[in-house]
């Protein structure tokens, strides 16, 4: 447990924080509602359904503030950078931004079916309601104020039988709106699940849109005013207490209890959402401005394992090593927009990814690519925003590791060194790195093989031929591979890498690695920084975890994932 909270204790109080707003507005909200005087007549038709749906309103009022934040990517890009000067764990925080972003969709999802649930109660109970008779309370409270629009049951008539739950559902703005907002929100929380967004990503994408339809649905889904209470002027020369059991002696002009009167809240949704909706909007248009910026690209070639390398120039284009762009080509989609991070340092006059063909859009894109057409297609490029491999210089110690094409924020990273190294930088506060590259097939190593040995070199030059511990390790092989291996197992270079550093054969056993770097750095503070698969990311977490110290002065892993 002490190991998990040097890792996790901001965010275990962030999630605290969150948890704890919603419980209070959730049982504030229900205690106004289950026991406020006025809503007491309409908790005698609705009972608690009443306290349950708006409850549950009030928390998906909060929830839709928060959902839109996390996908600030510009906001975050802005709070990393005031945050630099904040604790590792602070920052850290913001890398949790989807994590965060899903909760609260799937809570928004939960709140929904609550909501639901008990306005489709609260339907049947206004219906049965309106067939009782006037000698009753119930029949008595359907027909107050018809006239005057004080009414309290929205089902006026009791004769027309064609006036149904399912009637009044879809004849009203809030029975209308919310099965949009409903069915708007069962198509994006089905579409993002990780089947459909890694096999059909434009799904995910295109559906994801619909919470334009979702937040518009919302703002105006309270305006019918259906949920009412008895009315303040209404309450002062008629009291519940004193006045439920003498219904039928209520009278409009005299009397100590004058027939109530009824109103609905106005909509509160829109003090909730507006802002962070503002936000967004100005968020997008700053996309939008970026996005048309010309893009020149002076370089592309395709590497084995089909890997796509392109090399871009834009004006006033700035950026961090690990950082990402989301890049969208218009002959292929107008509106499809694929992440990716640059493989290139900020010492160059370049930025560069590496796309490996991994679905339809990257297939298209490599093939518009080798088809070498006079004019290569046009390139938009929206970005760069952080990640957390940008404080991969803050530690003393850091582990990159890297799975397939996972590797390309190490890239970055790895030559922003070399070039430090090159011109003699003293800030560089990192002694030791450890990286760490996981391939299925050697033809991945290919493009990554050359920066690996212009660095071995470099740090060989410089003295520092410790400074970069690097392994790299082959998951799948043939027969071939292994018979080369074998005949060429006493050469200095590597059969597969040309590289001094021999390949293993299998997966790493982190349990190992994390122990031998404990070892080496005893006091060190260790940055664990991965880009890989989900499965990988819980094993290299727990080791975090179990080699951590809470010792300050020993050593500690934090663990860093990136996230798109």
């Amino acid at each position: 447990m002490g190991n998990w909270l040097v890792n996790n204790w901001f965010s275990a109080v962030v999630l605290a924080a969150w948890l704890g707003v919603n419980i209070i507005l959730f049982g504030l909200t229900f205690h106004t509602y289950e026991k406020s005087k006025t809503f007491a007549y309409t908790r005698v038709i609705l009972g608690s359904s009443l306290a349950w749906a708006r409850a549950s309103a009030a928390c998906l009022n909060f929830n839709c503030l928060l959902i839109l934040l996390p996908v600030c990517r510009n906001l975050l890009s802005f709070l990393r950078g005031t945050c630099s000067f904040c604790g590792r764990t602070m920052r850290k925080q913001l890398d949790n931004n989807l994590t965060f972003h899903k909760l609260v969709g799937y809570t928004i999802a939960l709140l929904t079916a609550v909501h639901v649930i008990a306005h489709l109660c609260n339907i049947e109970w206004y219906n049965k309601s309106r067939l009782e008779d006037e000698d009753k309370l119930l029949g008595k409270l359907g027909d107050i104020g018809g006239e005057n629009g004080l009414w309290l049951n929205p089902i006026r008539s009791k004769l027309d039988s064609s006036v149904s739950p399912t009637y009044v559902a879809f004849t009203t703005i809030a029975g209308i709106t919310g099965v949009i907002i409903t069915l708007a929100l069962i198509l994006m929380i089905t579409s993002s699940t990780e089947f459909i967004r890694r096999c059909y990503f434009e799904v995910f994408w295109y559906t994801h849109h619909l919470f334009i339809v979702f937040f518009a649905g919302l703002l105006i889904h309270g305006i019918g005013r259906i949920v009412r209470g008895q009315t303040e002027e209404s309450m002062k020369k008629h009291d519940y207490d004193e006045c439920k059991n003498d219904f039928d002696d209520w009278d409009e002009d005299n009397g100590d209890c004058i027939e109530p009167e009824f109103e609905g809240k106005p909509p509160a949704t829109w003090y909730w959402v507006l802002a962070p909706i503002i936000l967004y909007i100005i968020e997008r248009a700053i996309r939008f401005y970026r996005s048309q910026q010309r893009v020149v690209v002076t370089k592309a070639v395709i590497h084995p394992s089909k890997v796509l390398e392109m090399q871009m120039q834009k004006k006033g284009f700035r950026m961090e090593v690990g950082q990402y762009v989301f890049i969208n080509c218009p002959s292929i989609s107008q509106l499809e927009w694929h992440p990716f991070t640059l493989t290139s340092a900020p010492e160059e006059d370049f930025f560069s990814v590496h796309i490996r063909s991994a679905g339809d859009w990257t297939e298209k894109l490599i093939d518009a690519f080798q088809q070498q057409k006079p004019n290569t297609p046009k390139i938009a490029v929206d970005g760069p925003f952080g990640t957390a491999s940008e404080d991969v210089f803050q530690y003393e110690v850091s582990m990159l590791v890297g799975a397939g094409i996972g590797v390309t924020p190490f890239a970055s990273i790895l030559k922003s060194i070399w070039y430090k190294f090159q011109h003699a930088d003293q800030s560089l506060k990192t002694k030791k790195i450890y990286f760490y590259w996981i391939c299925r097939e050697t033809g991945a190593f290919a493009w990554f093989a050359d920066l690996l040995a212009s660095l071995e070199q470099k740090m060989m030059s410089s003295g520092k031929a410790d400074f970069l511990n690097y392994r790299l390790f082959l998951t799948s092989w043939d027969s071939n591979i292994a018979g080369q291996v074998g005949i060429n197992f006493d050469n200095a270079i590597d059969t597969v890498t040309g590289l001094k550093q021999k390949t293993s054969y299998g997966r790493p056993i982190w349990n190992n690695e994390f122990s031998k770097v404990a070892e080496d750095n005893p006091r060190s503070v260790v940055g664990v920084f991965l880009c890989g698969p989900q499965a990988l990311a819980k094993t290299l977490q727990t080791c975090c975890h179990q080699h951590s110290n809470l010792d300050p002065r020993k050593v500690q892993f934090y663990f860093n994932k990136e996230n798109f």
